[in-house]
């Protein structure tokens, strides 16, 4: 009998997208036996990848249109409409993501949300009533400021002018003049695709936990903290809505907050609906082993991130589990307790970041070999 492989990756930052992960996966299975069947559900908890994997799973119309990147270039992107026309998927980091700037643009103190911004009003364009949007993976720390003003919304400083997009400049907001948002948002239900739980402030906040990743350093983190905490008391003022207190506000640096403030937004499980789209437990039930992974396993990837989820779900159906990444950081140990058999590094040796992603598919298929012949031969001792 063959063995009935499941192969449930997301993407490695900068490497493979979670297809390309899952391709290579696939293809070291293959080399270690010809008796091998693989079923392969790329998968995203709202970042990168959470538009293909919605739309590949319940069908949709894409569409492109010209939005702001971070620093403000424009760029194509896509969303999708689904269900008729009734609902929208925006991914943000379509716009607004760590893939659309070079390690040496990251600039977490000036990039803005602005991009998504513009998404939504396409989808507002299109007519839709719903709205989808995963928020994972964002180059920006600006509390969802810049897609706020993108769709009407005015941050005003001390003397009445409009304040810049930034996370820095979230300082010099002195008030919110909400009147101009967007007329259509009144009617537009809007639910938030993330498993990330992290407040929008303090150790555990948007900035100290995610700001390194786009670039910031110990000194911007602070700054940040400072600015979105000023924010937040702003937005608890003239909106009524204290985001400081809402667990997931923090994901992609308070986008989540500002979908909530402005939108009237509902957070909800990314990493649920895609599994629930692809019919994820019954796959996994169905399988003797899973392989999963990401680009780097350390304490964030316990927040909720896929890794995390196909653990505990693995677990819970008795399935071993297995999590190959690009490096095992403080933190990752964690995930034991939380149903992952075992996590290994694909890095063979020491090697150059630029080096490691040139060589990733190779790498996470070489290693998807040696571990599903351990696996074999571990069968054939019992």
């Amino acid at each position: 009998m063959p063995l009935r492989l499941l192969v449930a990756p997301q993407e490695f930052k900068g490497s493979l997208t979670a297809t390309g992960v899952a391709a290579a996966i696939g293809e070291g299975a293959r080399r270690a036996t010809a008796a091998v069947s693989i079923d392969s559900i790329p998968l995203s908890d709202g970042g990168p990848g959470f538009l293909d994997a919605l739309v590949d799973a319940i069908g949709g119309e894409r569409r492109r249109v010209r939005v702001r990147d971070p620093l403000g270039r424009s760029v194509d992107a896509e969303f999708a409409i689904i269900d008729g026309g009734d609902r929208a998927v925006v991914e943000s980091a379509e716009a607004a993501g760590l893939k659309r700037l070079t390690a040496g643009e990251l600039d977490a103190l000036h990039a803005g949300t602005a991009g998504v911004g513009d998404l939504i009003r396409a989808a507002l364009d299109a007519g839709v009533r719903r709205l989808l949007i995963g928020v994972g993976g964002s180059a920006t720390n600006d509390g969802g400021a810049g897609m706020a003003q993108a769709l009407g919304a005015r941050l005003l400083d001390s003397d009445g002018n409009e304040v810049a997009a930034g996370g820095r400049d979230l300082a010099r907001v002195a008030s919110i003049d909400s009147r101009g948002l967007d007329p259509r948002l009144r009617d537009l239900e809007v639910v938030v695709a993330s498993d990330v739980r992290n407040l929008l402030l303090g150790s555990g906040g948007a900035s100290a936990v995610f700001g390194p990743q786009k670039g910031a350093d110990a000194a911007a983190v602070a700054e940040l903290d400072a600015a979105l905490a000023h924010f937040a008391t702003v937005v608890r003022r003239d909106l009524g809505v204290d985001v400081a207190i809402i667990p997931g506000a923090g994901a992609a640096g308070g986008l989540a907050a500002g979908l909530i403030a402005f939108l009237g937004a509902e957070i909800r499980s990314g990493l649920t609906m895609v599994a629930d789209a692809v019919h994820l437990d019954a796959r996994i039930a169905a399988a003797d082993l899973v392989l999963t992974g990401e680009g780097r396993l350390d304490g964030q990837t316990g927040y909720g991130k896929t890794v995390a989820g196909i653990a505990s779900r693995a677990a819970e159906a008795g399935v071993p589990v297995v999590a190959l990444c690009g490096g095992l950081a403080p933190g990752w140990r964690a995930l034991l307790d939380h149903g992952l058999t075992a996590a290994i590094s694909v890095i063979p040796a020491p090697m150059s970041l630029e080096e490691a992603q040139r060589e990733a598919f190779a790498n996470v298929a070489t290693v998807a070999e040696q571990v599903v012949r351990l696996f074999i031969a571990g069968h054939r001792q019992r």
